[in-house]
Formats: C-alpha cells, structure tokens, sequence
C-alpha cells in the first residue's frame, strides 16, 4: 500500500482546542497546573484532540513526516503550546505564521522536495481543503479534530 510522504496538519480544531476558540483569541499567558492540565489566563482548557496522540504516534511508526500549516497572528503562542504540549519535536516542519495556506505548503514542497501529491494535508476549514486541494495535495476536512476515523480515510487516498 502507498502512503504519503508527508502528513501535514492544521492547529486550532484540527490537533488541538483551545476553549473554542483560535489560539491567536486566547488569553496568554498559558498555565500547566500540577496535573499537566494546560490552560489560558482566563481558566479555558487547551488540549489535544483524544485521538492525535495515537495518530502521531502511527505516523512515527511507520516513519512518515509530519509538518504543521497554521495560519495565526500568534506564532509565538501556537510553538509555546506546541511545547508544552511537549509535541513540536515531533512536526519535522512547521510553516506557523499569517497568510495563505498556500505559501505554507509552497514552503513545505520547497524545503522538503516532494511534489504535493506525496501529501496528506488535515484541516478543519473547508476554504483551506478546497484551495490546498486544488495545488494537487490529498486533503481531509476534520470537524471536532482529527480522529482515527478521518486519518485512516486520508491514508487510503494513497492505497
């Protein structure tokens, strides 16, 4: 069976929620109390969807990259999470900054050398599905994060 060569993944309602709202909407400074729990300054809970830490898992397994295309104000904010989380070590490429989609995954082509059809990419947002879809990359749109369900469908894009 064929697989991607890279797996690249959204932030905010893809890996992650951040009290319902985008990570560049939170209020920062983030907390870890004793328990590990993370949290914004005003008590709401940032965490991985149920399901990431399988899938990322999975994808080191079977040795697959993994890249992050996030559109945010706050870069600075989505990599301190991304540690805290203590999951940025595991995202061999990470396109985080405002603008398009498409410049990230110019960026990723670019820096990785694979053509966009070797890419799984998984979004929440239907506007970046149609568009990065459009440049020849396997999309998934996810609703409430990714979940193994919407990871093996993208994974059979490439059977």
């Amino acid at each position: 069976m064929g697989m991607p060569k890279l797996v690249v993944f959204d932030l905010d309602f893809t890996l992650w929620n951040c009290g319902g709202l985008w990570v560049d909407c939170t209020d920062y400074p983030f907390h870890s109390d004793e328990n590990g729990a993370l949290s914004d300054s005003g008590g709401r809970l940032l965490r991985l969807y149920d399901e990431v830490p399988q899938i990322l898992d999975r994808l080191e397994q079977d040795g697959i990259s993994m890249a992050l295309a996030s559109r945010t104000s706050q870069p600075s904010w989505a990599i301190e999470l991304l540690d805290l989380m203590e999951i940025r070590s595991r995202f061999s490429y990470q396109e985080i900054f405002p603008g398009s989609k498409v410049t990230h995954f110019e960026n990723l082509a670019a820096k990785t050398g694979l053509t966009y059809a070797e890419m799984l990419f998984f979004d929440d947002e239907h506007r970046n599905v149609r568009e990065i879809g459009a440049m020849g990359v396997h999309c998934i749109e996810v609703k409430s994060g990714v979940k193994l369900e919407s990871f093996e469908q993208g994974m059979k894009l490439f059977g």
